[in-house]
């Protein structure tokens, strides 16, 4: 199994990135968490999942261990495949996610485009307990706060017309770099000097 992809970004857009490594270009998807973090970076070290089906064989990518965990976790659950993964470590950050999974926040994870109740109430069955065992249950206090606020954010900034890939990209990187951010104006003004 591939582990991880070191080498030289050979060509990125917010889905997938094709690293070269030894010669060869590996096509790698990659949730828009990941992409913020490496979109600037012109050499990285990928972390990996090796997916194989009947017809295809597909690499998922990384940033981070806890992220490459949330996905191999959610792809456990029935009804769960990699993509569906990918979209759902693109609307929420790892922190989101842990505290949705933890404190059986349905409504959130049905936020997720392809997420409906049966798969939100299976995802929490699936996953609270083996959560709470890896530590998951210390990151419950900061992220339905900021979540709410990246929603607000988020609708603010799509009835302004910004395109919603680069709206979330940008609100995920300040949430990140401002964990302290105190109002949704606050996250709205940010977010548009970052897209202008």
């Amino acid at each position: 199994m591939i582990t991880y992809v070191k080498g030289l970004i050979a060509f990125k857009s917010p889905t997938y990135v094709v690293v070269e490594a030894g010669g060869i270009g590996y096509k790698i998807h990659v949730s828009l968490n990941t992409y913020t973090r490496i979109e600037k970076l012109e050499h990285v070290k990928v972390l990996t999942y090796f997916h194989v089906k009947e017809d295809s064989q597909t690499l998922y990518g990384f940033a981070d261990e806890e992220e490459r965990n949330l996905f191999v976790h959610l792809i456990s659950v029935s009804g769960v495949g990699p993509s569906t993964a990918q979209v759902v470590l693109s609307t929420l950050m790892p922190d989101e996610l842990r505290a949705a999974i933890i404190s059986e926040n349905e409504a959130l994870l049905r936020k997720v485009k392809g997420i409906g109740n049966k798969t939100a109430k299976q995802i929490i069955l699936d996953l609270k307990n083996k959560l709470i065992k890896s530590g998951g249950d210390l990151t419950i206090p900061v992220a339905p706060a900021n979540n709410t606020m990246r929603e607000e954010a988020l609708s603010a900034l799509l009835s302004l017309q910004v395109n919603k890939i680069q709206a979330q990209k940008a609100l995920n990187k300040i949430l990140q770099e401002n964990p302290t951010i105190a109002s949704v104006e606050d996250l709205i003004r940010l977010a548009l000097k970052q897209l202008t």
